[in-house]
């Protein structure tokens, strides 16, 4: 088996002082994976870039488009939190091109990942959320005209709802959308994935554990080719942004109970961080660099 894992090889996103977007644990992190030994240097391959015909499978094409060429609206810059920049263009395509390269070498391999992903507040029309382009409906959506699968599912365990993907994929057949999230928390008006389960604030581990073994029996059940499995860090008590109560050892329960049962099942998985804004944003790193050693230990 070739375990390879995807990362956006551009600069940090250039953000105004005080953002609260922690662009830069995405370096830290690339740097925590091969500093711990978590994975040797050649598992990690620069994520291919999107084309535009590949990201008009997931959204309007007029969007595509004023993103690419930096006439998108104050409004769409606003509901995306994140001001345009040519920057900003590059890494979102690059994160969309890596869930797709992430997916098509999980066929091959069981498993692979990317060091970015989970973009899901991202819609047809427009990004929302410190999303731009939606990495998994890009991805799953080329690999089904491609016709490489016929069925896949989305397990998104960030903290936030994935309302993108559940927009996107509404009535889509194809594609089964699961959620696990904070019933309180962003985006306050969500939308129906296939399967939701809404957690109180402050839920621990026990409960969190509970909700995702829901989902996951709801994925399998839904016999996918392979699982988008976004494996978002802001469940942690630490999260400034999450408002859940789950402790590192929850968040490693969690990862194990995933991927053994994709392993299992003879389902492919394609790993994606989602979100995470812990206080300090070190142990936000370590949750993540905790998923991909999982991935690396279940699949041998």
């Amino acid at each position: 088996m070739t375990f390879r894992v995807y990362y956006p090889d551009t600069p940090d996103i250039p953000l105004p002082p005080g953002h609260r977007f922690p662009a830069h644990k995405y370096r830290l992190l690339r740097a925590f994976i091969t500093d711990e030994g978590i994975l040797e240097p050649s598992m990690l391959v620069a994520s291919p870039i999107a084309t535009e015909a590949e990201l008009c499978r997931a959204h309007d094409a007029a969007y595509v488009s004023a993103m690419l060429d930096g006439s998108v609206s104050d409004d769409i810059q606003r509901a995306i939190g994140i001001p345009w920049s040519e920057v900003l263009v590059e890494r979102s395509r690059a994160t969309a091109g890596g869930t797709l390269a992430a997916g098509r070498s999980a066929l091959i391999n069981g498993v692979s990942g990317q060091l970015a992903g989970g973009t899901h507040h991202a819609h047809r029309t427009g990004g929302s959320g410190f999303c731009v382009f939606n990495d998994c409906a890009v991805a799953a959506l080329t690999m089904l005209d491609e016709g490489a699968i016929s069925q896949a599912a989305i397990l998104d365990l960030d903290v936030h709802q994935g309302d993108g993907n559940a927009a996107i994929f509404a009535g889509d057949r194809r594609v089964f959308t699961a959620s696990v999230h904070g019933e309180n928390n962003y985006p306050f008006a969500k939308c129906a994935s296939d399967l939701d389960v809404a957690l109180p604030d402050g839920t621990k581990d026990a409960a969190y554990l509970g909700g995702c073994g829901e989902a996951l029996a709801g994925v399998l059940a839904a016999q996918p080719q392979l699982v988008f499995y976004i494996a978002g860090a802001d469940p942690l008590e630490c999260d400034r942004l999450g408002r859940l109560n789950v402790s590192p050892t929850g968040l490693r329960i969690r990862d194990q109970l995933i991927l053994s049962a994709c392993r299992r099942a003879r389902i492919p998985i394609a790993v994606l961080i989602g979100g995470g804004y812990g206080e300090p944003i070190e142990e936000t790193v370590r949750a993540y660099g905790a998923t991909f050693a999982a991935a690396r230990t279940v699949f041998g």
